[in-house]
């Protein structure tokens, strides 16, 4: 079988990659994150995860490479990682007793142009937060490289009231359920 290589660096998407049980490597992508002008969420994470897969596929011939992106949003306004205390308290205050989308997509680039390619939607509603409340997660947790601020695989599920989804690896990074359908079709061995 072809190597798979996995073009992210997040902990979070190797971690969940290694769930699958195969052999893969890593390497950054090196591409600009930034939106185009009128792009919306969900085109932005599908842009994203094949630009990632690409730029790696270039430095890596012969091997099958997953791409995968990111991208929230509230009423359609995209939530960065907020990088800082301050940011993430904003975004979560922002976020009290509201719904958050996370566009999570994902893309499979084969050695001979083979392309298989998904997204994921997932819905946050948040319950009401307290100031305080925020804090003391904050502190706990520090969510400050997760778009949205917040674990939903640690801490972070006592803020919601509901998350809607086809897959709960979405939320976290990478969709499994679609990708590892998409990886039995391109001939790896799953069970």
């Amino acid at each position: 079988m072809n190597p798979l290589i996995l073009a992210s660096t997040s902990r979070y998407r190797r971690e969940l990659l290694g769930r699958l049980g195969l052999a893969f490597d890593t390497d950054r992508p090196e591409v600009d994150e930034a939106a185009l002008h009128g792009e919306t969420p969900a085109g932005l994470a599908t842009r994203l995860a094949e630009a990632k897969a690409r730029a790696v596929a270039v430095r890596h011939p012969g091997a099958w490479i997953i791409g995968s992106d990111q991208v929230a949003d509230r009423d359609g306004q995209l939530l960065g990682k907020p990088g800082d205390r301050d940011a993430a308290l904003a975004q979560l205050l922002a976020a009290s007793g509201r719904s958050v989308r996370f566009h999570t997509a994902w893309c499979l680039l084969g050695p001979e142009g083979q392309r298989l390619a998904g997204q994921d939607l997932t819905e946050v509603r948040f319950r009401e937060l307290e100031r305080d409340g925020i804090l003391r997660y904050l502190e706990i947790e520090q969510p400050y490289d997760c778009a949205g601020s917040f674990k939903c695989e640690g801490l972070g599920i006592v803020l919601f009231e509901a998350i809607h989804s086809q897959d709960p690896t979405a939320l976290v990074g990478l969709p499994l359920i679609a990708l590892s359908q998409a990886l039995r079709v391109a001939g790896f061995r799953l069970p």
